[in-house]
């Protein structure tokens, strides 16, 4: 291992010059508030993913101060589909956090930083460096993956002896200058080059000193983590459609998947018809009911297969009315606009309901 930074830095920073990314949106400019936002949703993201997400949000909540100001239902709404959304929760938290300690303003302290809701070791570290370019070690995924390469480390780096290796190994490679322009071009080289299928060993800049280059099994680091077949869970989902065209969404629990999303009832028990949900707990009488095509949708640790089951209801009572947690949802074009319709739904609700006003226009 090299005892001084250059032998890594330089060559990636010179590779960065000409190779690396540099007319992303968070870039330009590169203030506090947008390079915090970028780096919450590019955890677990890909960056294509995450930029037309960034430009809706941050033409909607424009600072600090009026992200905090928002609902969390507006803030879930335009998290819609980027997933993990305990994310989009964490980050309103912190606002309200920063508007209350902060007066509104990022801190450039990394304790300070590190205790906003939603920030871990390696965001807090890639903020002070892309935002006020203090020269901070981060390791994110794409980074693990460089060094373990670089230097051939075995081992699942979600272990904690690896993971603590990796930092300090992150740390010796990390420059006392260029901070900024270091982390995008470590994280860009991951991204770009150093890939997880089929890196580009060729045409990266370090190839001469890594070791797995060397060995020619680059693709055997990071070592993967061990996994058992993923569960197989099943449901139904009602979309209750009233004579209006409004479908009846839940506001889930706080906690669990989802957690506060405005999903569609589900059919969870065997023995449960949707005729009996429908009238038992809202006030709604099924007219008619048939089954669209069922699809799966995958979380972290297991799959969700979904047969939705679209059902033309009339309403009797007010009992959907007088609860906060149900609301009857207008599926029209550009409804954003009207703040009853700025909703956080998860993926395969707002999947159904794209479908849905597809069918009926």
């Amino acid at each position: 291992m090299p005892q001084t930074s250059d032998t890594f830095s330089k060559p990636l920073l010179k590779w960065f010059k000409q190779h690396g990314r540099h007319d992303l949106p968070w870039q330009h400019p590169r203030e506090p508030y947008r390079v915090w936002l970028s780096e919450i949703m590019l955890q677990q993201t890909q960056v294509a993913t995450v930029i037309p997400y960034f430009e809706r949000f941050i033409a909607e909540f424009k600072n600090i101060k009026a992200l905090a100001a928002a609902s969390e239902d507006e803030v879930l709404h335009l998290w819609t589909g980027l997933g993990y959304y305990a994310r989009a929760r964490n980050l309103h938290k912190a606002a309200q956090t920063m508007v209350e300690q902060h007066g509104g303003h990022f801190p450039q302290n990394y304790e300070d930083i590190l205790a906003l809701p939603g920030i871990g070791p390696s965001t807090a570290a890639a903020i002070l460096a892309q935002a006020f370019d203090q020269p901070h070690a981060i390791l994110d995924g794409n980074v693990k993956r460089v060094l373990t390469r670089y230097h051939a480390i075995s081992g699942w780096p979600g272990e904690k002896k690896i993971e603590n290796q990796l930092w300090e190994i992150a740390r010796q490679h990390t420059p006392d200058h260029s901070a900024a322009d270091y982390t995008q071009a470590i994280m860009d080289l991951g991204a770009t080059v150093c890939s997880r299928n089929k890196p580009a060993c060729d045409t990266c800049p370090l190839q001469s000193n890594c070791m797995a280059n060397n060995q020619g099994n680059p693709g055997d680091y990071p070592t993967p983590k061990k996994r058992s077949a993923l569960p197989i869970k099943q449901t139904t989902m009602l979309i209750l459609q009233n004579r209006r065209g409004e479908v009846l969404l839940q506001q889930r629990p706080a906690q669990g998947i989802w957690g506060k999303l405005w999903s569609l009832p589900e059919i969870n028990e065997a023995d449960e018809t949707a005729e009996q949900i429908s009238q038992q707990r809202f006030g709604c009488k099924v007219v008619s009911s048939s089954k669209l095509d069922p699809f799966r949708h995958t979380f972290s640790h297991f799959h969700l297969d979904i047969q939705p089951l679209i059902c033309k209801v009339s309403t009797h009572t007010q009992s959907v009315m007088d609860s906060d947690s149900l609301v009857w949802y207008k599926c029209e074009p550009n409804n954003s606009k009207a703040s009853q319709y700025k909703r956080g739904l998860p993926g395969p609700v707002k999947k159904l309901l794209d479908n849905l006003l597809e069918t009926t226009t």
